[in-house]
């Protein structure tokens, strides 16, 4: 059996047993061990298990948060539902911790699956995590303080009643935006269906605790595993690239920070204000901007030396032909020169390419001196080069004058001194959208001075 088939049969297998478990609870009302605590988590650990082993995957990242999110908030769901069976009680804040960790994993999980992109950048990632933490830790944090005063219980148990309905508003604004910004498909459907069901069932859960009018085992539950199980269904299909763009991403880490900054400064001024967990994920957020500008700015600085390059003769260090013909291509007016070295091949066959390439190097630091600042050097290739400058005739006779003379006294390599001679060609920049004219006159020139041992002429109609 393939992978995609049995994939396919733990779908079915899991929708069917949510079903089943339907038809029980509306069956059987009352409180049963294997309907609400097996059957039950039984559903959110099957979900979990879809998304981690999804065959289409745009983000191998967010498959695998969203099989965690559904991992943990099973485990959660065990064990609280254990205690409401068995005298034999579990830490109560283990639970609370598996529903608390349930909202970073899912955010992240949901952030991430905006891109369509089976790879993902550093930079990228490093944003959604730093949105996870920070707008979550932040919202969070400033409604804690107003919430000791309407609920009693330690610090954290607050916390836990407060991140909770947070967490719950955050899934829906979520689900909007995902609405908005993702073309219409299944995976979208299913993806905003089950995060609207989830929510939608744990702020009914929770309005109903506050107003003692929950029971234990009601029909609204399997509005949990019902959200979990379409979230991860979600990650079976492919979507069309979204409208989320690397820009929101990157100002929404820019937001999260400030906040986190903020809620890090209050903390300081006011000590004991917040309680100090609280602060964990502002450090977090912290931390992780500072890792994401070394991120960025090794990015910035490989890309700059990449554009360097793109432009760039490795050897001698000065413009390549591409560039070259970029620059002429924006002047309207001047002169270009195009140079051949005479006796070069002779250099290169006797003594070898390093040696070629030594006095390659020494050639283009002795034209780049004689040129004045307006004009621009580049090696066309092999031992040609060329020159571009915005000057007049007489100057452009002069100029080629003084290049030729830049080789007038041997050029010392390795072990030796070689003497070596240089043809010009120069001719009148043509009108900016005729460049391959502009070359070809200036080669015709050139040509011309190697055939007639001239040194320099320039171009005549």
């Amino acid at each position: 059996m393939n992978t995609r088939k049995r994939y396919s049969i733990l779908k079915w297998i899991t929708t069917f047993l949510l079903f089943s478990h339907l038809i029980l609870r509306l069956a059987f009302p009352d409180p049963n061990v294997f309907i609400d605590l097996i059957l039950f988590n039984l559903v959110g650990l099957l979900a979990s298990a879809i998304a981690f082993n999804a065959p289409v995957l745009a983000d191998k990242f967010s498959a695998v948060a969203m099989g965690s999110a559904g991992l943990i908030w099973t485990i959660g769901s065990f064990l609280s539902t254990w205690d409401s069976f068995f005298s034999s009680q579990t830490p109560k804040w283990f639970s609370e911790l598996s529903y608390s960790i349930f909202y970073p994993l899912i955010f992240f999980a949901v952030i991430r699956g905006f891109t369509q992109r089976f790879k993902i950048k550093a930079l990228e990632l490093l944003d959604t995590t730093i949105i996870t933490f920070g707008l979550t830790g932040v919202l969070t944090a400033f409604l804690l303080n107003p919430a000791m005063v309407g609920f009693e219980g330690s610090a954290f148990s607050v916390f836990v009643s407060v991140l909770y309905p947070v967490g719950d508003i955050v899934i829906l604004a979520i689900a909007l935006v995902y609405a908005l910004l993702s073309p219409i498909g299944i995976r979208s459907l299913l993806l905003c269906s089950g995060l609207l069901l989830f929510s939608l069932s744990d702020l009914f859960f929770i309005w109903s605790s506050l107003n003692a009018t929950y029971s234990f085992g009601s029909i609204t539950d399997d509005g949990w595993i019902a959200g979990l199980l379409l979230i991860s269904l979600s990650l079976s299909y492919d979507g069309e690239q979204s409208k989320f763009s690397e820009k929101i991403s990157s100002y929404s880490a820019t937001i999260s920070l400030i906040a986190s900054s903020c809620l890090l400064g209050i903390a300081a001024l006011k000590p004991g204000y917040f309680p100090s967990f609280i602060l964990l994920p502002g450090f977090i957020t912290i931390a992780l901007a500072f890792i994401r500008m070394s991120f960025a700015l090794s990015e910035a600085n490989t890309a700059g030396t990449e554009r360097i390059l793109a432009r760039t003769d490795e050897l001698t260090g000065l413009s390549n032909r591409r560039n070259f013909l970029s620059e002429l291509d924006k002047l309207d007016s001047g002169f270009i020169f195009l140079l051949d070295l005479n006796g070069f091949k002779r250099i290169n066959d006797t003594h070898g390419h390093e040696a070629g390439d030594q006095l390659l190097k020494q050639v283009a630091i002795r034209f780049a001196r004689a040129l004045p600042a307006n004009a621009q050097i580049a090696r066309l290739g092999g031992d040609e080069f060329g020159v571009i400058a915005k000057i007049s005739e007489q100057e452009a006779s002069e100029l080629a004058l003084a290049i030729r003379a830049t080789l007038s006294y041997p050029i010392s390599l390795a072990h030796h001194q070689e003497k070596i001679d240089v043809s010009i060609g120069f001719a009148p920049i043509a009108e900016a959208s005729d460049v391959a004219e502009s070359l070809r006159r200036a080669d015709s020139a050139m040509y011309e001075a190697k055939r007639n041992k001239s040194g320099c002429l320039p171009w005549r109609a």
